[in-house]
């Protein structure tokens, strides 16, 4: 006979997704593909060799990263002066696209590797960023149609209120504190 309180039943764990089930994984086989890479690189010819290739490396990343933050800045203070000016019609709008992708290649050529350089090369070809960039795009549309309500997606989702004809309704919200006179109602938002 027991007669000493239950064991209370906790909720089952969520499940841990893929990515951070693999990502460790995934990060510990490029570590050592580049480590490899690095040393047939330096038993075909030598370490001198090794050094420069690093080297160069490192510089042309931190070239890629300076110019595209100083792209990156002069369309914000282009997009800037045409706000203040009160001219912003969508095709006067400066074309950032790409600066991210640029900055990242630089990034990923810095990095001391053979395949992080690789890959960081592919990344400042403009055909590969358009096709990075439309697919990022894509994925995150899709992943904000999938959030489900209470996680930052689904809050996002909410923010965005659009008519049935597709527009999007701004408003704002007023609250009432105790002792305010009464406000007339405002008029609706028309387009």
């Amino acid at each position: 006979m027991t007669t000493g309180a239950q064991t209370p039943r906790y909720p089952a764990r969520p499940r841990r997704s893929r990515l951070r089930t693999f990502l460790p994984l995934g990060i510990a086989a490029w570590l050592v593909l580049e480590i490899w890479l690095l040393t047939m690189i330096a038993g075909a010819s030598s370490g001198l060799v090794v050094f420069l290739v690093l080297v160069a490396g490192f510089v042309l990343g931190a070239v890629v990263i300076k110019r595209a933050g100083r792209r990156a800045f002069r369309n914000l203070s282009e997009a800037l002066q045409q706000q203040q000016s009160g001219v912003m019609p969508e095709a006067a709008r400066p074309n950032s696209e790409g600066n991210g992708l640029m900055m990242l290649g630089g990034l990923l050529l810095m990095i001391p590797g053979v395949v992080s350089d690789a890959v960081g090369l592919l990344l400042l070809l403009p055909p590969v960023q358009k096709a990075v960039s439309r697919s990022a795009e894509r994925t995150f549309e899709r992943k904000l149609r999938e959030a489900d309500p209470g996680t930052l997606g689904g809050a996002f989702q909410q923010a965005r209120m659009h008519r049935p004809d597709g527009k999007v309704v701004q408003g704002e919200v007023i609250r009432d504190e105790p002792g305010d006179a009464p406000r007339e109602p405002r008029p609706p938002l028309t387009h």
